[in-house]
């Protein structure tokens, strides 16, 4: 079941919070900068993942830390492969090859809820219009409970329904 919802992603009570960055993401704008504040070493390991594995568009990689925090790391801009590299631009197909990737990795680990920002819709440059029907047709049909941002109040806690 997709909700949407407004408030503070970082306080969300979902298992899992996901992302859009680039490959070598400096994180260093909007959610992904937030996110490299919280969990420094997240932005480390990731880069690593990076430097090994050179991911594509459309991938993804989980980080877990200290407490069960887990973030997900949507690969739907255009990157390089050294650390820094500016992101590009989203495009509608590497977005929805991430949110396949997602969907697969929310039913293997098992979480029973995600919260999403608006995907791809800040630095990533994609109109909300385009992406807000890749979420309904990639998670619709998810074994978990899927809390869409579409409204970002700083500071609040949203109302995330079945928590």
């Amino acid at each position: 079941m997709i909700h949407e919802v407004e408030g503070d992603i970082l306080l969300s009570g979902a298992e899992a919070i996901a992302h859009g960055v680039a490959a070598n993401d400096p994180m260093d704008q909007g959610l992904a900068e937030a996110l490299h504040k919280n969990y420094p070493s997240m932005h480390k390991d990731f880069h690593h993942w990076c430097h090994v594995q050179h991911p594509k568009t459309g991938s993804a990689w989980s980080w877990s830390g200290v407490g069960g925090v887990h973030i997900i790391n949507l690969i739907t801009q255009e990157g390089g492969h050294d650390h820094g590299t500016r992101p590009g631009k989203a495009s509608v197909s590497s977005v929805n090859h991430a949110l396949r990737a997602l969907k697969k990795m929310v039913a293997k680990e098992g979480y029973a809820s995600v919260a999403l920002p608006r995907l791809a819709t800040g630095v990533g440059g994609l109109d909300w219009a385009d992406v807000r029907p890749l979420i309904n047709s990639q998670l619709a049909d998810l074994d978990a409970v899927v809390y869409v941002y579409h409204q970002y109040i700083p500071g609040q806690k949203a109302v995330e329904p079945g928590r």
